[in-house]
C-alpha cells in the first residue's frame, strides 16, 4: 500500500476513487444541508445567476460529475478490480 502513490496505476486508482467520492455525494442527505445543493444555485424569475463564486463552480463541478461520470465510473471500477484480482 506504501507504493500506491509513486506509480501511475497508483496514481490512476487514487484519481478515480477522489471522483467516485464526487459522486456518491448525496444532494438532499448531504449536499443540501451545508447549501450546496443545485436548487441553491438556481436564481429566482429573472434574477441574474452567480458563476463567479467558487462555491458556485463547486456546485456545477459536483453536478457535472454526477452527471457526466455516472456509466464511465462503473466501468472504470470494474477495470480496477478485475486490475486488482488479476495482479494483486
Amino acid at each position: 500500500m506504501a507504493t500506491l502513490f509513486f506509480s501511475f496505476g497508483g496514481l490512476f486508482q487514487v484519481s478515480i476513487l477522489l471522483v467516485n467520492a464526487i459522486a456518491i455525494l448525496s444532494e438532499d442527505r448531504f449536499l443540501a444541508r451545508i447549501g450546496w445543493g443545485s436548487s441553491q444555485q438556481e436564481p429566482a424569475f429573472g434574477g441574474m445567476q452567480d458563476n463567479t463564486s467558487v462555491k458556485a463552480k463547486m456546485i456545477n463541478l459536483i453536478n457535472s460529475v454526477r452527471t457526466l461520470m455516472r456509466i464511465p465510473l462503473i466501468f472504470l471500477n470494474v477495470l480496477i478490480i478485475v486490475w486488482a484480482i488479476a495482479f494483486g
